[in-house]
């Protein structure tokens, strides 16, 4: 038994914004309420805190299998804990690609032994090479919870319309980078100014959003759900809106960096600003806060990107893409979004946890008597300094940053699988 006293619950799902205490039995929550009492129950004195429900990362990479010296899926759960986060998927282009059942089957057995929901996607082409569908079928009954050949686009339609119909029948969306190669001089960093003056060709925003066009009719043609990843294009916002307009099944994600930083903060940070798609100008930024908060966008994802410090050590055009980001993804999205006014706490907390469980169809239903245990305690307005990273890599240009958000407590399936304090009793 956990009792959780005087915490401010905010809990999009049931829409209450209001002090009360939990107690939780086992994995799920037992009774929400004020004065509630438990002489058996461990006791966190929650006064001050926000307790939401568990966050939801629709896109990490955890690197395993093959690329395990940047992540694995232990210290990739690790990371997420101190995160807040209580389910993540893991994205299908490692080594293998998870392109078979047998490797579906390894990522999520692994990930069962971490404390947290681990889930993970299947690739939509075989050896991600666009030329052959998977078993969408097979892998979709092992447990696959979204197709992706996330890191490159699918780039023949008819192959891509073939995919987005058979997730359709199978009840799954498919999630997809939008860059279009052809039009990219260098990936990494946006083609404009900064570039220029960099002397780096770049990638021009109009290779993210004629694919985010393409496709969102492709989706609307097959009547399929799609997912357009980590948008950085103000442009690729508005083909989200009008596409829903029209009755088109799309979602759209963002990304902490590229609602927090622009493409005038690369020769700052250097490669730890570089990331595929780019940073791009404080117009897109304002677009995708925009699209965050009257719904166009539906959910915050991290693109959680561990490299080397070797790695991220090389030139600007050797270097590769990616920062990590489950660890301040939260801290972000209260500093960025609800500080300035441009969202509620509610509205963050639906961006980063109910929506796209909904959307995943996890078993997601807030707090409340019979829910899942899945809940994050964090101070809204606590500042913590970025560093100390449980995550195998530091590839970010937030460390160092001072950020609000700090959290306290990650509690999943009713265990306490991340501590920062010692608010609890026995």
């Amino acid at each position: 038994m956990l009792l959780i006293r005087s915490a401010r619950i905010v809990d999009p799902v049931t829409g209450r914004d209001a002090e009360a205490d939990i107690l939780i039995d086992g994995s799920y929550i037992k009774e929400v309420g004020e004065n509630l009492t438990c002489t058996d129950a461990r006791v966190i004195e929650a006064g001050g805190l926000v307790a939401a429900p568990g966050l939801v990362d629709g896109h990490v990479h955890f690197r395993d299998p093959g690329l395990t010296y940047k992540e694995d899926i232990y210290s990739g759960a690790a990371a997420a804990k101190r995160g807040g986060f209580t389910s993540v998927i893991c994205m299908a282009n490692t080594k293998p690609p998870v392109d078979s059942v047998q490797t579906l089957e390894y990522v999520i057995n692994k990930g069962k032994d971490t404390g947290i929901h681990v889930h993970s996607a299947a690739t939509v082409t075989k050896g991600m090479k666009g030329k052959e569908l998977t078993d969408m079928k097979a892998l979709a009954d092992a447990g696959a919870a979204v197709f992706t050949d996330d890191g490159v686009p699918v780039m023949d339609e008819g192959l891509l319309l073939r995919a987005l119909q058979e997730a359709e029948v199978l009840g799954k969306v498919v999630s997809l980078h939008e860059e279009d190669p052809a039009l990219m001089s260098q990936p990494g960093v946006n083609a404009g100014r900064i570039a220029d003056l960099l002397g780096y060709g770049g990638a021009d925003a109009c290779a993210e959003y004629t694919m985010a066009a393409r496709d969102s009719m492709l989706a609307l043609a097959a009547g399929a759900r799609l997912c357009i990843q980590h948008i950085s294009s103000g442009v690729s916002v508005e083909i989200v809106r009008q596409a829903k307009k029209m009755g088109a099944h799309v979602y759209a994600e963002a990304t902490p960096h590229h609602f927090t930083l622009t493409e005038e903060d690369v020769p700052r940070y250097g490669t730890l600003a570089r990331m595929n798609p780019p940073l791009r100008t404080a117009w897109d930024r304002e677009k995708i806060i925009e699209g965050l908060s009257d719904g166009t966008i539906d959910m915050i994802a991290t693109d959680h990107a561990p490299h080397s410090r070797e790695e991220k050590e090389k030139p600007l055009s050797q270097a590769p893409s990616g920062i990590t980001g489950l660890e301040t993804s939260l801290g972000l999205g209260i500093k960025s979004l609800v500080q300035p006014g441009h969202i509620s706490l509610m509205r963050l907390m639906e961006l980063m946890s109910s929506s796209p469980a909904k959307i995943y169809g996890f078993d997601h239903k807030g707090i409340r008597a019979g829910a899942p245990a899945d809940l994050v305690l964090f101070g809204e307005n606590e500042l913590w300094t970025v560093g100390d990273f449980a995550s195998k890599a530091s590839n970010t240009p937030f460390a160092g940053w001072n950020i609000p958000g700090k959290v306290h407590y990650t509690i999943c399936s009713g265990k306490i699988v991340y501590q920062a304090d010692e608010r609890g009793q026995g």
